[in-house]
């Protein structure tokens, strides 16, 4: 499974925030993988494809949830590269219109090109738009190679207005035209990581952080000359120990059976990997001194020993 598989995937399963979430990440699958026939007098049809069996599930289980509508699935198979698609089809139906109004994926005067705002009015709604996103038309390269992140989508103002809301996290990414279409993309690895942790893809963030620090680690040695460069690559090691800590702790127990005091930690040492102890301490909310910081990391690896016998 490649690493895109293996995000979309971990983000099929994440579960929403408020009740709105869904209804975002709906949204924005309609919108970007979905494609919309017109019969005239207001009679619509939808066709949605994706590769991704999870996707499809997510795809009609809040088809039905969200709106009752009836939907079909095909199952389609590539003969060039022997993988399924999954075909959904979503029929004339008296209440689709309105529906797609809700979904702002209709407006007033047609086709809504932008992203309606209140589809993402709450941080929560924000990430599940971003991850709908990303489950319709994402890829992101394996962290062993060249970092890369995109989305595509047909039209220049989703475009912008994905740039906008990835902004309001302060992840800065660019937008490049291609043919017909339009690139979102992210090139620091920094910045694909804090979208992975924001939109809710802990473990496969964890897994890039781990090849990233490994990486990290390797380039220092190879430079390695000097004690300052010894204490870095000392302070590398320790950064990989804990994401494996973390990884082994979370396969054992899932995020959501942490104390509290754990789970913020590790989205802290997951949203900034470079940070030394004292800087996540200070992003905490509230701040934490660097010993306080330093006995959740302690617990961490004393839970990891624990679930290795």
């Amino acid at each position: 499974m490649s690493f895109t598989a293996e995000v979309k995937d971990e983000l099929a399963r994440v579960a929403p925030v408020c009740s709105h979430c869904d209804k975002a990440t709906l949204a924005a699958l309609v919108r970007i993988e979905g494609t919309l026939f017109f019969s005239g007098q207001g009679s619509y049809r939808i066709e949605i494809a994706t590769d991704m069996p999870s996707v499809a599930r997510l795809i009609i289980k809040m088809l039905h949830e969200l709106y009752h509508l009836k939907t079909e699935l095909t199952v389609r198979r590539s003969v060039l590269h022997k993988t399924p698609n999954y075909l959904i089809e979503v029929p004339s139906q008296s209440h689709l219109a309105d529906s797609l109004r809700d979904m702002g994926v209709l407006s007033g005067e047609g086709l809504e090109l932008g992203i309606a705002e209140d589809l993402v009015a709450k941080e929560c709604c924000t990430a599940a738009y971003l991850r709908g996103a990303f489950l319709g038309s994402g890829f992101v390269s394996s962290p062993r190679g060249d970092f890369h992140f995109e989305i595509t989508v047909e039209s220049e103002a989703l475009a912008e207005g994905l740039v906008g809301l990835l902004e309001r996290k302060g992840i800065k990414a660019r937008i490049m035209q291609r043919r017909s279409s339009y690139m979102v993309y992210l090139k620091s690895g920094a910045a694909i990581l804090e979208f992975l942790a924001f939109a809710g893809a802990h473990q496969c963030a964890l897994a890039m952080e781990n090849e990233r620090v490994i990486k990290s680690v390797r380039n220092d040695v190879n430079r390695m000359t000097n004690a300052e460069i010894a204490n870095q690559a000392k302070s590398a090691n320790a950064s990989v120990d804990q994401i494996y800590a973390i990884r082994s702790v979370l396969e054992a127990h899932g995020m959501e059976n942490l104390p509290p005091a754990l789970q913020d930690y590790i989205r802290l040492r997951v949203t900034y990997p470079d940070a030394t102890l004292k800087e996540l301490g200070e992003r905490a909310t509230p701040p934490l001194s660097k010993s306080a910081v330093y006995h959740r990391v302690r617990r961490i690896e004393q839970m990891a020993k624990e679930t290795q016998g």
